[in-house]
């Protein structure tokens, strides 16, 4: 009788085991986000998008969040930090620190070395540099112009315009012309309007002799200022060399580009 009873308690408790309930435990799965970047290049004429093929394409600039680069000097490099997204610029020398913080341009020297205008020159050179992928913002509007003729080769080209109250200069004008098998730029002309607000035609222009790849984009090595007037393209009259170029999806601290307290 005994074990009788010891062995239905054994059941019991076999039974007991096999029907308890087992505790869930709560699962959170991370989603990782990822940052989607639209292709825009259904966005241009279909020669301005080829033009942004031929130096990696204007997702591979969208990529990006930070650009720098240094213009050689003899008497020491400036170097030019720009926020792609925010276009807040920080140029840094020997002599001087200039920047842009999306509001006002300020300048930090022991001396009156620059004399220029820190609001007309924080973005120059990047504009200058960053071609053609900068003819890709917004507010702008492309027109087919004539060909450019250079010695015995002409290079198509597009007038490029911006709208009221787009930048601090509006009224400014880009002419883009590239080279009709690979499509890659190879000169930009340009219109000054930043000083007197009214439209100019006096026009300047760059040849864009060498490029590099940096990170995937193209830019340029060399910028070579050419006599130009009435459409007749001439003699070299000054260059620009650039160097240690660095194109980065990493997005630096707001605080570089800050006025200083002082």
């Amino acid at each position: 009788m005994k074990k009788t009873i010891v062995f239905l308690l054994a059941l019991g408790v076999l039974f007991s085991c096999k029907e308890a309930p087992k505790e869930e435990k709560e699962v959170i799965v991370e989603e990782k986000v990822e940052e989607v970047v639209t292709d825009r290049s259904g966005d241009f004429p279909k020669d301005i998008a080829a033009v942004f093929k031929a130096h990696g394409g204007i997702q591979a600039f969208d990529k990006q969040n930070t650009l720098i680069f240094e213009l050689s000097k003899p008497e020491g490099n400036e170097k030019h930090t720009t926020d792609l997204k925010t276009r807040h610029a920080r140029i840094e020398t020997n002599k001087f620190a200039l920047g842009f913080d999306g509001n006002e341009a300020w300048i930090e020297q022991d001396s009156t070395y620059f004399k220029g205008n820190p609001r007309f020159y924080h973005n120059l050179m990047f504009y200058f540099y960053a071609m053609p992928f900068v003819l890709g913002d917004d507010g702008i509007s492309y027109e087919k112009v004539e060909d450019l003729k250079v010695e015995d080769k002409t290079y198509p080209g597009y007038k490029i315009s911006y709208g009221d109250g787009v930048g601090d200069s509006p009224k400014d004008n880009y002419f883009i012309y590239y080279d009709a098998a690979s499509h890659q730029m190879k000169y930009l002309g340009y219109t000054v309007t930043f000083f007197s607000k009214e439209s100019s035609e006096k026009v300047s222009l760059i040849e864009y002799s060498d490029w590099t790849d940096v990170n995937g984009l193209l830019l340029p090595k060399t910028l070579k200022w050419r006599a130009y007037d009435d459409g007749v393209v001439g003699d070299i009259k000054s260059e620009r060399a650039f160097v240690n170029a660095i194109a980065s999806e990493e997005k630096l601290d707001t605080s570089l580009f800050s006025k200083p307290k002082e």
